[in-house]
């Protein structure tokens, strides 16, 4: 029962972060921006950019562009929801699917140093020079379904336990 449990929690888990990657697909197709994490807009209608940021709410007015990493915190709810294990699985998969291949299994709990070079990684790739939003925009409609075959991967492990008991 612990097994089935534990594969039930984590096909919901699976679906969440599927929405997330959605929704910072929706972000990203409404404005794009490299070399920041955000671009907002003030009360007077003026754009600045935002770069790395602390944690808590840094944004001074709506979001105008975002780039991949700062598309899907937006999409999570914000900069204070970067530790959340939605958000941070959410990179997981966006690096698994640019880096590995779509046989492998995500790697869901990197250890600290790799998930911050994971992150970094997501950002160069962003940032490079010739990168377009449709590029981002690609990448994570390919995340998400990467995470349907992560969601039909987990229903075989379930029908296999509930199987077996």
């Amino acid at each position: 029962m612990a097994a089935q449990d534990r594969l039930s929690a984590q096909l919901a888990e699976l679906r969440q972060i599927r929405e997330l990657v959605a929704a910072a697909r929706d972000v990203v197709a409404a404005g794009w921006v490299q070399d920041a994490w955000y671009v907002c807009r003030d009360a007077h209608g003026r754009h600045h950019e935002v770069g790395v940021l602390p944690k808590g709410d840094l944004r001074s007015g709506p979001v105008a562009r975002a780039c991949l990493v700062g598309a899907i915190l937006q999409a999570g709810g914000g900069v204070a929801t970067v530790d959340t294990q939605r958000v941070q699985r959410t990179f997981d998969l966006i690096w698994h699917t640019l880096h590995r291949s779509e046989r492998e299994p995500v790697r869901w709990c990197p250890a600290p140093h790799l998930r911050a070079q994971q992150l970094r990684d997501l950002v160069q790739w962003n940032d490079r020079p010739g990168r377009t939003g449709a590029d981002v925009e690609a990448l994570l409609c390919s995340a998400e379904q990467r995470a349907d075959g992560e969601v039909v991967r987990s229903r075989h492990q379930l029908a296999e336990v509930a199987d077996s008991a």
